[in-house]
């Protein structure tokens, strides 16, 4: 896809209401500083649009992303970080259960999970909660850069045994610094964004 156009059109905190978008949208899950603001840089060839941040824990909202009229990339609130208590955690989590439950153009969910580490238990409930939702979600291992080319296909063996994946399921080492793995992802989303809205 050529990026003629993308801004940060809707932020959306615990106490928002969802906007009622007409375009298809894509929804990013991930715990904290996976690298999601990274992809979506990525993804959009832009530095800064999406912050990225030292400090993971930081994306407390839901974010969405209007790219070229066409599509929204969904940017949801990171998880599993342990410096915030369990009342946010809680709320975090009824916003991203709001959200998947009652957005009436989410086409796809994709669950970034660092290629380097074994699935956490988070990473483990989140997706199978996301499936749990009705939705097949995409893997993104993100990270690519970080390990040797010997590695990935070790790694993506442990990601796949760890989440238990159901067969079949996508996965897409993606890399922020080579953009690996990026032609494959708009792919996936302009197949989302052409879907004709139910």
């Amino acid at each position: 896809m050529i990026i003629r156009q993308a801004e940060l059109e809707t932020v959306c905190g615990i106490t928002s209401r969802l906007p009622e978008n007409t375009k298809p949208e894509v929804a990013l899950a991930g715990k904290s500083n996976v690298g999601k603001s990274s992809l979506i840089n990525g993804l959009l060839n832009r530095k800064s649009l999406a912050r990225t941040s030292s400090q993971p824990g930081k994306t407390q909202t839901i974010n969405f992303y209007n790219v070229n009229q066409e599509v929204y990339l969904v940017d949801l609130p990171g998880y599993g970080y342990a410096k915030v208590n369990q009342e946010t955690k809680a709320k975090w989590g009824k916003m991203i259960e709001n959200y998947l439950h009652s957005s009436k153009q989410l086409k796809a969910v994709f669950l970034l999970i660092d290629i380097r580490h074994e699935p956490s238990a988070n990473d483990r409930d989140m997706y199978e909660w996301i499936v749990h939702q009705g939705y097949e979600p995409v893997i993104i291992a993100t990270k690519l850069d970080k390990i040797k080319r010997s590695q990935v296909q070790k790694q993506l063996k442990i990601l796949r045994e760890g989440l238990k994946l159901v067969p079949g399921t996508k996965i897409i080492p993606f890399s922020a610094q080579t953009r690996q793995g990026r032609e494959e992802i708009w792919e996936l989303i302009d197949a989302c964004a052409k879907e004709t809205s139910v």
